[in-house]
């Protein structure tokens, strides 16, 4: 059992699981984002500028990682 739970993450299943949780955390962000504006605090809007550049990153990260996956799917390319 500890052995499937460990290859979740390399599989294409975990790889859509960890888009979806990364694209939710951008709502926080954005969230966060909207209220620094709001407030005018700089060192959050840095923040949330910090974390949305995390975010993107992520995402290209298990894109890339969803594509080396899926070599041999037509879908994907």
């Amino acid at each position: 059992m500890a052995k499937k739970a460990k290859n979740f993450k390399k599989s294409k299943t975990g790889v859509y699981v960890s888009l979806a949780s990364t694209a939710f955390g951008a709502l926080s962000v954005a969230k966060q984002a909207k209220m620094a504006r709001q407030d005018n605090d700089l060192l959050r809007l840095a923040d949330a500028a910090v974390s949305a550049a995390a975010i993107v990153t992520g995402l290209a990260i298990l894109y890339r990682e969803l594509k080396r996956l899926g070599d041999d799917d037509v879908l994907l390319g």
